[in-house]
């Protein structure tokens, strides 16, 4: 997960960052709908995509946005086309300050839990930023381990800009991923669910067995670990 681009491998997201210097406007909370922050503050949002999912990796995003930027549109990425949120991101790596995103794959989730995992990426990408923020915060109920003060916000994808912008970067390299590999595994259709458990992708688990990018420990997966599968070579 050190790479700092991501490779061109399916399913090998690793991580990719992009960083720009602006000005500050130093005015108190501009840019952030419902939380307040020091002025002239470097703030940075963090979402995760593809926790639920059973196949593939847990993918997390940070974003520092200009305390001036305007961002038509951004919301939650869940509440937004697929369309819609390839435009968007394209927006924020044009507007952000700093970005990068990072990866945890399936037999790292198994390895460990997806709790774990998914603080893993969320720390790894804020370590990638540059400048570094200030403040990070962070969709949902739990902080990952940083050098720097987080906050949890709870329906933070849908009340702070900054994390908005994670959760549609997040939301777009996953879907591209799971879209790679559902051309090296058709028979699972992830191009389609994106490896969540749709009746689709969990009857075709039943039928072939889990395949190498299956979370083996999640439920509707491991209890066919140990049928044949599609052992397609992963690269």
């Amino acid at each position: 997960m050190g790479d700092r681009t991501r490779h061109g491998r399916p399913g090998l997201a690793g991580a990719a960052s992009s960083s720009r210097r602006r000005g500050d406007t130093g005015k108190r909370g501009s840019g952030l709908w419902d939380v307040e922050v020091p002025a002239g503050s470097l703030v940075a949002g963090v979402d995760e995509a593809g926790r639920g999912s059973l196949a593939g990796p847990v993918v997390a995003a940070a974003v520092i946005l200009p305390h001036d930027a305007v961002l038509p549109g951004l919301t939650d990425s869940k509440l937004l086309s697929p369309a819609v949120r390839s435009r968007l991101a394209e927006a924020i790596h044009a507007a952000a300050t700093s970005w990068a995103v990072a990866a945890v794959e399936a037999a790292d989730i198994d390895a460990t839990d997806i709790l774990r995992a998914t603080l893993r990426a969320m720390a790894e990408a804020v370590r990638q930023l540059a400048p570094q923020p200030d403040l990070v915060l962070v969709d949902g109920n739990v902080v990952p381990g940083l050098r720097m003060p987080a906050r949890a916000i709870i329906q933070g994808d849908r009340r702070v800009p900054a994390i908005s912008a994670a959760s549609i970067l997040a939301k777009v390299i996953r879907d591209r991923i799971m879209e790679d590999w559902g051309a090296r595994f058709p028979a699972y259709g992830f191009a389609r669910h994106k490896g969540y458990g749709t009746a689709a992708h969990c009857a075709a688990i039943a039928q072939h067995g889990p395949s190498p990018i299956h979370r083996r420990t999640f439920a509707g997966v491991r209890e066919y670990v140990g049928e044949t599968g599609l052992q397609v070579p992963l690269w």
